[in-house]
């Protein structure tokens, strides 16, 4: 991948880091390489991730690099592709399965739910499923139906799989190096909008994230924003359009949902009292929903005012322009960052 561009940047100690600027599919295309050369074990298959490098070109060359037999294309059957990661997981190898797009797991969702989330738990504990299962989703990009689906909440109520949202290109990394050497089933969701749209600097080497650990992607004291994946880039828009106003709108960016960085989550709301929780799934048992019960059982006496939700509705994902209504966006999410900063204490 050719959008690179070195550079050197201070780390937090004074001393000089090596960064590249990447896009987020280099970036997941840079840390897939980086893995199966450090581990033998590691496999990548899906549909079309060999020949063609994948949809998105996420798994260009590595066909070319590591050979057909650890990268393979499979049939348009996910059910196939997941209970063969299942089998290769208990035989002790890394299996990275790639489901094309989120909204094609419910043709999994036997074995991701009835096998591969419970095995380590079934077998009390001889065998794990290091997996990680690395799916694209979320609308902008004008897909047809069943490919913009945003299900985090569905998975995040599957006991046994971690959920994990990157919303920078140095968090795809780090996040997803994280994914493929944790023990245990990993749902790696990479925004549509994000392969491309996001750019940043990446840390050269050596560079994991562990999971359950929220950042501030914007520091504010007046309301705080929680949002995860590309909403998190949508969010720090609104946030910059406020400091105008010398409003203070802080992004808290939760990079993984299951662990849930629930003390971060407490700790926004005890420093401004009013918070804005930003989806792109239904609202009716979205994880939006999770955070505002997170919120009310670890930090209500905190709260100046009643959380907000902006989500998507309680419809099928639209094709089209549709989408333009349904996807939260900078309008939508100001005004409800208006309607809190109005809101009497």
């Amino acid at each position: 991948m050719s959008d690179q561009t070195a550079t050197e940047a201070q780390t937090t100690s004074g001393t000089l880091r090596n960064e590249e600027t990447l896009t987020m599919v280099s970036a997941i295309n840079q840390t897939l390489m980086a893995e199966m050369h450090r581990d033998e074990r590691v496999m990548v298959f899906g549909e079309d991730v060999a020949l063609s490098g994948g949809v998105f070109r996420a798994t260009e060359g590595l066909l070319d690099e590591f050979g057909s037999e650890r990268v393979v294309d499979m049939p348009l059957a996910e059910a196939a592709i997941l209970g063969a990661a299942a089998g290769l997981a208990a035989g002790g190898m890394i299996p990275l399965p790639e489901i094309q797009f989120l909204g094609f797991s419910y043709q999994a969702m036997h074995q991701l739910a009835g096998q591969i989330a419970r095995f380590r738990y079934r077998t009390q504990g001889r065998f794990s499923m290091g997996i990680t299962i690395r799916a694209p989703f979320g609308g902008g990009v004008r897909t047809p139906e069943l490919h913009s689906d945003s299900l985090e909440g569905q998975l995040a109520n599957i006991a046994g799989l971690k959920i994990v949202t990157p919303a920078t290109a140095a968090d795809a990394k780090g996040l997803l190096t994280e994914a493929i050497r944790d023990p245990d089933p990993v749902v790696f969701l990479e925004p549509l909008r994000g392969y491309r749209g996001i750019k940043g600097p990446v840390p050269m080497g050596e560079h994991r994230v562990p999971f359950g650990k929220a950042r501030w992607a914007s520091p504010g004291d007046d309301v705080t924003i929680i949002a995860w994946s590309y909403q998190v880039e949508v969010a720090v828009r609104v946030s910059r359009q406020f400091a105008e106003q010398g409003i203070s709108v802080g992004v808290l960016d939760l990079r993984s949902l299951v662990p849930l960085d629930i003390a971060s989550i407490v700790a926004a709301v005890e420093r401004t009292g009013r918070v804005v929780i930003v989806e792109e799934a239904v609202p009716t048992g979205g994880f939006a929903a999770e955070i505002m019960a997170t919120i009310n059982e670890h930090a209500f006496y905190s709260l100046e005012a009643p959380p907000i939700r902006v989500s998507g509705f309680d419809t099928p994902y639209p094709v089209g322009m549709l989408e333009d209504t349904y996807v939260p966006d900078v309008r939508r999410i100001e005004a409800a960052v208006n309607k809190l900063i109005n809101a009497a204490p």
